[in-house]
C-alpha cells in the first residue's frame, strides 16, 4: 500500500484553496446558467428515478435526430448542482445538439459506486427517451467535469447490456472529462475528503477508471488546466497510459487555465476546448 503526506494530499486536491476566486466562478455560472434556462426552452426536475436527487433537466433539440450531450457536474461528489450548470446548454443546442444535465445523491448520504450506479440509470432513461427531446439515441456522448469527469469515464466503461438487456453496448459513444479523476487510491486518503467520501479500498478498486479495463467501444478526450495541481496533471495522463492512446485520443492540458476557468472554455466557441467537444459530438473541426 502506498504512504500518502496528508498536508501534500490536500495540497494536491483542494481546489478551492489553490483557487482563491472559486466563489467567482460560481456565482458567474449561476448567473449564466438563469440566463440559459430563461433564453432556451428547457424542462426542469424530470425524474429518471425514484431515488434521492434521480432528476435532471433537458434542452431540447428545434430538430429530430440531433446529438445528445449528457453533462454531469462536479463538486467532489459532495455538492454542487445541476442547476448551477445549465450554463453549458446553450454551446451545444445553438448547434443543433439535444442536452441533459442530470443530479446525483450527494456523499455522505450515498457511496461513489452508488453515484456511478445513479448515473448508469440516468444513461438509461435518457437513451430510452432521447426522441422525445429530438435527440438521437444512437448519438450520446458525455461530458463531465471535476467527479463528473470521473463519472462520465465510468460511464463510457459500462458494460450496458449488463444493466438492461435492451441497451446497446455503445451506448455512450464518447467521452470528454474534464479535469478528471482517475485513481482514487490517493483521494481515498486525503483529509479534507476522507470524512464524506468514505471511500474503502474496494470502493477505489470497483470506481477507478485507470485501475478498470478500457472500454471495447468509443472514445475518451481527457483535458485539463495547465494551472491545475500536479496531481490533476498526473491524472490527466494516467487514463491516456492505462486505455491507450486508441481509446484516449486526446490528452491535453488548457494553457493558462485552473481547475474552475477550464469548464468555462467549454461554452466559447473561440476556445480549443469547445472546439475539442464540437468535434467530439459533431464530427466538426
Amino acid at each position: 500500500m502506498k504512504k500518502f503526506d496528508p498536508a501534500w494530499l490536500d495540497r494536491m486536491y483542494n481546489n478551492r484553496a489553490l483557487v482563491p476566486e472559486h466563489a467567482m466562478h460560481f456565482a458567474r455560472w449561476a448567473e449564466a446558467s438563469d440566463d440559459a434556462r430563461a433564453a432556451h426552452p428547457c424542462q426542469t426536475d424530470i425524474a429518471y428515478g425514484d431515488g434521492p436527487m434521480e432528476q435532471l433537466d433537458v434542452f431540447p433539440s428545434n430538430q429530430p435526430g440531433a446529438p445528445v450531450v449528457v453533462f454531469i457536474h462536479g463538486g467532489w461528489w459532495r455538492s454542487l448542482d445541476k442547476s448551477q450548470h445549465s450554463f453549458i446548454a446553450p454551446a451545444f443546442k445553438n448547434l443543433g445538439g439535444c442536452v441533459f444535465i442530470p443530479n446525483y445523491a450527494l456523499c455522505p448520504a450515498v457511496t461513489i459506486p452508488q453515484i456511478t450506479l445513479q448515473m448508469v440509470k440516468a444513461l438509461a432513461w435518457v437513451y430510452r427517451n432521447a426522441k422525445k427531446f429530438g435527440g438521437d439515441p444512437s448519438r450520446i456522448y458525455v461530458v463531465g467535469h471535476s467527479a463528473g469527469g470521473h463519472l462520465a469515464t465510468m460511464l463510457l466503461d459500462c458494460v450496458w447490456p449488463a444493466y438492461a438487456k435492451d441497451l446497446p453496448a455503445d451506448l455512450v459513444k464518447g467521452a470528454m472529462s474534464i479535469s478528471g479523476l482517475y485513481d482514487l487510491e490517493p483521494v481515498m486518503h486525503t483529509p479534507f475528503l476522507k470524512g464524506d467520501l468514505r471511500l474503502t479500498p474496494e470502493q477505489v478498486r470497483l470506481a477507478s477508471p485507470a485501475l478498470l479495463p478500457a472500454p471495447k467501444k468509443g472514445v475518451l478526450y481527457t483535458v485539463a488546466g495547465a494551472e491545475e495541481s500536479a496531481e490533476f496533471i498526473r491524472h490527466n495522463k494516467l487514463i491516456q497510459q492505462a486505455w491507450g492512446k486508441q481509446v484516449v485520443p486526446v490528452c491535453e492540458t488548457i494553457p493558462q487555465r485552473n481547475h474552475f476557468s477550464v469548464l468555462e472554455d467549454l461554452t466559447a466557441p473561440w476556445q480549443h476546448l469547445h472546439q475539442l467537444a464540437i468535434r467530439l459530438v459533431f464530427g466538426k473541426v
